[in-house]
C-alpha cells in the first residue's frame, strides 16, 4: 500500500513545514515535514525540496508498515505510516502497538497504545498528545 493524500495531508498538518534546520524535543536537527536524515544545524530548503525529503521519507515508513503484510484499510495504513514516520521504524517494530494489530486489527487495546507514544525527551508534549488521539481516530474510521 501506498499512503493516500488525505493521509500525506495529515503527516503534513502534524509535521509542519520548516525550511531551516531546527532541534526537535528530542533533540534531534530536523528541517522540512520532520525529516531528519543528514539534517545539520544551519542547513536550508526550499518548499520543493521539503516535499522531495518527505516523499522520500514517506517510502521508508510505508515499507516497514508494508513488511509486516497487516490485513488493514486504507485509513489504517495512514495512521501507521503517520506513527511510523515520527516514532521510526525500529520503535514502531518492537512495539506493543503492532504486536495488538497483527493479533487482530481490531484488538481494543490499540487506541491505549497509540497514546502511549506522547513523550519526546522524555517529557510529555500536548501536540504528540493530539496526534496519538488524531491517529487512532483515523485508524478506526
Amino acid at each position: 500500500m501506498k499512503t493516500s493524500d488525505k493521509g500525506i495531508e495529515f503527516i503534513k498538518r502534524h509535521e509542519g513545514l520548516r525550511l531551516k534546520a531546527y532541534q526537535c524535543p528530542a533533540g534531534v536537527w530536523t528541517i522540512g515535514y520532520g525529516s531528519t536524515g543528514g539534517v545539520r544545524q544551519g542547513d536550508v530548503i526550499t518548499e520543493a525540496q521539503a516535499e522531495v525529503k518527505l516523499r522520500e521519507d514517506l517510502r521508508t515508513a510505508e515499507n516497514e508498515v508494508n513488511r509486516h503484510k497487516l490485513n488493514i484499510n486504507q485509513n489504517q495504513f495512514d495512521a501507521l505510516v503517520s506513527f511510523t514516520f515520527n516514532v521510526g521504524s525500529g520503535n514502531f517494530r518492537s512495539s506493543t502497538l503492532l504486536k495488538r494489530i497483527k493479533e487482530n486489527p481490531n484488538h481494543p487495546d490499540i487506541q491505549n497504545q497509540f497514546n502511549r507514544w506522547i513523550y519526546a525527551g522524555g517529557k510529555v508534549l500536548p501536540g504528540l498528545i493530539k496526534r496519538r488521539a488524531e491517529e487512532a481516530k483515523l485508524y478506526f474510521k
